[in-house]
């Protein structure tokens, strides 16, 4: 363990000089074209990132520019471990201080789109997987580092791999926050379709306007220990006859119920789209395993937590969201000035390797 944690010390110096060459590349998604499905700079991301994952000696693997990884370790029958991110980012708005792609360096910090959201992340997870390397490090299955495309604007990277390549036996979305998160909400989006404005007003009126977000009204909520209450949210009048909502709702009731309850009330409703609730044994040895490694690097309490964000975990069977922003550490990632602290990325990279050491050898399941 300490040879690792020091291995990751002296890699310092490649770590940094690595992400800021992938955050200085403007991945925000645009047009389409037959080589570049999100946009000829998330292809140059993904290009880039692989050319550097290469220049680190990992097999590589481009499938179609829609999304990519780095391999390493034997290829058998039990699977595949994972840490999947993504280099797409968020367009960067206004307000920034300084060009929002320059790696933008400042008493200790990094200032650019996507050094948080999420290209600092999962790189910090490919030199996690080098520092292993370096050290002669033999896993016993497949250690995956995966470069999703799509991620911030709808997950269709991850269906383009899903169609192509099995899922893994085991892993993790450095996407999110710590501790390891064991569970996320699923998300429900319904239109209300309305028979005329009138009823659209009428609506608004009785349901909406002046509601805690409870669902109450709507005859939806449903409270779970372990999440707290369902919550309604992103309220949008799509046009005169139809409204939206999104309905964040823990585990332990199912998207079906939601509807049946809200057909029940009289509502005629259409599903837009919908995420299932993600749930782990909070024992597994997998979540016990990151829980294990980051109390070993930052001395803090790992117990596992649950959130209410959405995560490649939705869609990609067995993995959990996993880091990388610290306790207290909110509203960074879409924001102007979007940074990350160097020493921070030191530590996760750290988590991370030590994490990644385990999974490749011990049972996972």
């Amino acid at each position: 363990m300490d040879k690792i944690l020091q291995q990751v010390n002296e890699l310092t110096p490649e770590l940094i000089d690595g992400i800021k060459r992938i955050v200085r590349i403007p991945s925000v998604q645009d047009t389409a074209s037959e080589d570049a499905p999100y946009g000829k700079n998330v292809r140059k991301a993904l290009l880039e990132t692989l050319k550097l994952s290469e220049e680190l000696g990992f097999e590589t693997v481009n499938i179609d520019n829609h999304i990519g990884y780095a391999s390493f370790g034997p290829k058998n029958k039990e699977g595949y471990i994972a840490a999947i991110g993504h280099l797409d980012v968020v367009p960067v708005g206004e307000g920034w201080k300084h060009d929002p792609f320059s790696a933008y360096e400042e008493d200790g910090v990094i200032y650019s789109r996507g050094i948080l959201d999420n290209k600092g992340p999962i790189l910090s997870c490919l030199y996690a997987l080098y520092a292993l390397k370096q050290l002669g490090y033999k896993p016993h299955r497949e250690i995956r580092i995966i470069f999703g495309c799509n991620e911030e604007t709808g997950f269709h990277d991850l269906k383009y791999y899903l169609s192509k390549e099995q899922p893994p036996l085991a892993g993790y979305t450095p996407d999110c926050k710590f501790p390891v998160v064991y569970a996320e909400r699923g998300r429900l989006v319904i239109n209300v379709k309305c028979a005329n404005t009138q009823e659209l007003h009428q609506f608004l009126n009785a349901y909406v306007l002046n509601s805690d977000h409870s669902g109450v009204k709507l005859g939806i909520d449903f409270k779970n220990d372990e999440f707290g209450k369902l919550e309604t949210r992103n309220d949008k009048i799509v046009d005169d006859k139809t409204f939206q909502f999104a309905i964040s709702y823990p585990y332990g009731i199912t998207c079906k119920e939601l509807v049946e309850r809200l057909k029940n009330k009289g509502f005629d409703v259409d599903v837009v789209g919908n995420y299932d609730p993600v749930y782990f044994n909070r024992k597994a040895p997998m979540i016990s395993i990151m829980q294990e490694a980051y109390e070993t690097v930052t001395g803090l309490d790992g117990t596992p937590v649950t959130t209410t964000g959405g995560t490649y975990a939705k869609l990609m069977p067995h993995i959990v969201p996993f880091g990388p922003s610290f306790p207290g550490q909110k509203g960074i990632g879409h924001n102007p000035n979007e940074w990350m602290k160097i020493d921070d990325i030191i530590t996760i990279t750290k988590i991370y390797a030590l994490t990644l050491y385990r999974l490749g050898r011990e049972d996972v399941l």
